[in-house]
């Protein structure tokens, strides 16, 4: 049974719970949008979600659970699998006897109640419950597995064959460690650490042998986290397995290797890039996983807002010309590259792209992998790529000078270029292709826009109010011009004219069951640097990035640190968080 909107109306009037006016425009803006009324009225803020799910269960007679802070036993979370919990909402929290009670946000699933009927052998009590309910239980679900985890871990270690180590493994022969990486207890050591890397949103895996243990460790959200320790026994098996699974050589253990696999369950498609270093105490081997599932962010979820992100649409109408996007390993610079791809993928433009690696698939980009064992450099592919009649080049990364001046050569000759390049500011940028040979009246003529940016964790959920005293603030005055970040807050109305930083309330991060460390996802902060008449002139009488950075702020360009006070005020990240990244 459905619930329409003349009996949504007048049971939410009935109860007091908002207006008719408010329910009203929550009508107009769900038909311009296309969304449900409720979801706009929950958005706005006009309605509280538990609320809103009370009244559902009541007009719809069935029984309201909140599960915000229960805990539910592993054999009753587990009749339900995890894939069909967090896909269809819904979850099982208590069993009596044949009858299994489950809280769901569509109680009219009745193909999914079916299933769990069918699978389980019991009868299905539906429950109507909150978001906050269903997030809280699908979080157990990864706790009990880290239990589960550990226990597979510990079993299959102490059954490991173990190979006796020698100094540079030389003695071992290939055909030995092949054996060991098809070993049973082996492949399960391994395909635990990736689901459990996966289950903790980790971007990279670090095995790192030292001299009476392996340590594993998993990067999230940007932050390197100790995640389990092995018996030294499993160090040759899970190198060998890696490098079976990479298709790497089995018997070289002194040279760096490189190479990629994939994985793929029903839940799942991972691409992983794996890097194999020679260390004291054997091989360190770090895994990139990259999700194939991942769907393209807009320019605004990425952070991006206001004048910065209009600078950015208007250069990517433009034709021809070149826009760069700068960082440090590990920034998202490709991130923001790909978004940038989304907007330009029409089917009247030809896009081609250079990458090393190719680290997410689009549909209609012609995307070439390089291969510098054959020969494929960026240089040599986008020197073929311009033959292709391309519209729109996009080269992974600028490294070298060949490179730079055919990127620049492209811009020059109506392509428009995106690419991406290791410095820590907008404003470095002119130095460092200056470094790489590119004459600077050419710089002046192809760039179009230069973009910055750093990560920074989000607060999760959870956050604590405060302001900042004297101490802090004369601190934050050695980190930063702090007139300049006033001034910043008061154009985005965060202050009135008179008042002062230490008026302006700032959050700090808070702990919960979601989020230990009360961070969860990253954000990024951005420094834009448009290239107008007034920067091509500095560009061309070959100015200091300093000079160049003192024009364009004269001009209104942000600095990335005084971004990240606009985001810590919006209480999406923490002035620690911000200082932490821009330090780096």
């Amino acid at each position: 049974m459905t619930i329409g909107l003349p009996q949504l109306k007048a049971f939410l009037l009935d109860a007091g719970l908002l207006s008719e006016q408010q329910f009203n425009e929550a009508v107009k803006i769900a038909q311009q949008s296309d969304k449900a009324v409720e979801d706009v009225l929950v958005a706005n803020q006009s309605l509280n979600p538990d609320d809103l799910a009370r009244l559902k269960a009541y007009i719809l007679g069935i029984p309201f659970i909140n599960l915000e802070k229960e805990i539910i036993l592993p054999e009753i979370l587990k009749i339900i699998p995890e894939p069909i919990a967090r896909s269809h909402n819904i979850v099982a929290f208590k069993k009596s006897g044949k009858n299994l009670e489950v809280a769901m946000l569509d109680p009219e699933d009745l193909k999914t109640i079916e299933f769990i009927k069918k699978k389980a052998a019991l009868k299905i009590m539906p429950r109507l419950t909150t978001v906050q309910s269903i997030k809280n239980v699908l979080q157990q679900y990864q706790q009990s597995l880290q239990v589960e985890f550990g226990d597979i871990i510990k079993k299959e270690s102490a059954d490991v064959e173990n190979i006796p180590d020698t100094d540079d493994e030389s003695g071992v022969s290939s055909k030995e460690l092949e054996k060991q990486a098809q070993d049973l207890p082996v492949i399960k050591i391994v395909d635990t650490l990736m689901k459990h890397a996966i289950l903790q949103s980790a971007s990279d895996i670090h095995i790192e042998p030292t001299e009476k243990e392996v340590l594993v460790r998993y990067r999230i959200d940007g932050i390197l986290r100790d995640a389990m320790t092995l018996p030294l026994a499993t160090k040759s098996g899970l190198v060998a397995r890696i490098k079976v699974l990479s298709n790497l050589k089995l018997d070289e253990h002194r040279l760096p290797q490189d190479g990629r696999f994939k994985i793929e369950t029903n839940e799942f498609r991972y691409s992983v890039r794996v890097s194999i270093l020679p260390v004291l105490s054997g091989e360190k081997i770090v895994m990139r996983l990259l999700s194939e599932n991942v769907k393209g962010y807009s320019l605004e979820s990425l952070g991006l807002f206001g004048q910065a992100l209009e600078d950015i649409q208007q250069a990517l109408r433009r034709p021809l010309g070149m826009i760069l996007i700068t960082g440090p390993t590990g920034s998202g610079k490709t991130t923001t590259l790909y978004s940038m791809m989304e907007i330009l993928n029409k089917p009247e433009v030809n896009i081609s792209t250079v990458e090393d690696p190719i680290e997410y698939r689009m549909y209609r980009v012609n995307q070439t992998q390089v291969n510098s064992k054959i020969g494929l450099t960026f240089a040599n592919g986008l020197r073929t790529l311009l033959r292709q009649d391309p519209d729109i080049i996009m080269v992974g990364e600028i490294r070298d000078n060949e490179t730079a001046a055919l990127a620049i050569n492209a811009a020059l000759t109506g392509h428009l270029v995106l690419s991406t390049l290791h410095t820590s500011s907008a404003a470095g940028t002119m130095p460092r292709l200056i470094d790489m040979k590119v004459e600077p009246f050419l710089l002046a003529s192809t760039l179009n826009i230069i973009i910055a940016q750093r990560l920074v964790r989000k607060l999760s959920g959870e956050k604590e109010k405060y302001f900042l005293n004297e101490i802090e603030i004369a601190n934050l005055c050695k980190l930063c011009n702090l007139e300049n970040v006033i001034e910043i807050l008061r154009q985005e109305k965060f202050i009135k004219e008179k008042q002062g930083i230490g008026e302006v309330a700032f959050y700090k991060a808070k702990s919960s069951k979601d989020s230990p460390d009360g961070y969860q996802g990253r954000v990024g902060i951005y420094e834009i640097l448009k290239i107008n008449e007034t920067i091509k002139d500095l560009i061309q009488k070959n100015a200091t990035s300093d000079q160049i950075q003192e024009a364009a702020q004269k001009q209104g360009m942000r600095l990335m640190i005084e971004d990240g006070f606009v985001k810590a005020a919006q209480g999406l990240t923490t002035i620690e968080e911000v200082l932490r990244v821009i330090s780096e």
